[in-house]
């Protein structure tokens, strides 16, 4: 039933693997890199460079074709912006769950399936579903559910929590059922061992290495304040910027 999926490549090696898994069971596979901010960090290099360099060599080793998109504005108007309305109201925003919901599992997901024709998605993220992760339990009739993966450490669902279910239906999850040690052997017999030396990606895509109060003051202006302890009301510290 499904026999072309849209992979997106981010130049990592949990996204290298599941291309090189899609492509060992049979599926046509085209690569997807997803440009989502325009940003250079403090020695002038664009910071997604070295990404986008690896996402090449990724399908140049596995034969498979790489095209670009570029989601920078939409980036902007539907994360950032929330990002920043949620952090001046004194909230704890999560950009890596809007990206999920508003970007890689909305605009690309539609570009993978209505605009090009694919017939789902799949990505290098540590979850699963009921329908399995090629969809080879896929049922028109039933719903779908996202379930915790084999590796529990890894575990992504919480960030994937805000996607539409009928999204979900046609979205692949190839490490499933794998341990990110499994995945870096993977990696290594396949020709990618490079992958497996690189930095985890972690933290906020968009403030890469800078200091975090310096990088929000850029944006919102500081403003002083006591943190509180709720059980005595006595001040325990003070910050300089709201939190």
């Amino acid at each position: 039933m499904f026999k072309k999926v849209v992979v997106g490549i981010s130049g990592g090696v949990d996204s290298a693997v599941s291309a090189f898994l899609l492509r060992e069971n049979g599926y046509k596979v085209l690569g997807v890199f997803m440009k989502n901010w325009d940003e250079f960090d403090e020695m002038g290099r664009c910071s997604g460079e070295q990404d986008l360099l690896d996402a090449e060599y990724t399908c140049n080793k596995l034969g498979i074709e790489l095209r670009q998109v570029n989601y920078v504005k939409e980036y902007w108007n539907s994360v950032f912006t929330n990002f920043l309305e949620d952090y001046e109201r004194g909230l704890t925003p999560n950009p890596d769950i809007l990206c999920n919901k508003h970007i890689k599992f909305d605009l690309f997901h539609k570009h993978a399936l209505e605009r090009l024709g694919y017939d789902a998605i799949a990505t290098g993220h540590y979850a699963k579903t009921n329908f399995g992760p090629f969809l080879e339990n896929y049922e028109e009739s039933e719903d779908v559910h996202l379930l915790i993966p084999k590796d529990t450490f890894k575990d992504q669902t919480f960030f994937l929590s805000g996607i539409r279910r009928e999204t979900l239906r046609r979205t692949m999850f190839p490490l499933g059922n794998y341990l990110k040690s499994e995945v870096k052997e993977i990696a290594k017999r396949c020709g990618l061992e490079r992958l497996t030396q690189k930095k985890e990606s972690t933290g906020i895509c968009f403030v890469g290495n800078r200091d975090f109060k310096e990088f929000i003051k850029e944006y919102i202006a500081s403003k002083p304040g006591d943190f509180v302890d709720i059980d005595s009301n006595m001040v325990v510290g003070h910050h300089t910027a709201k939190v």
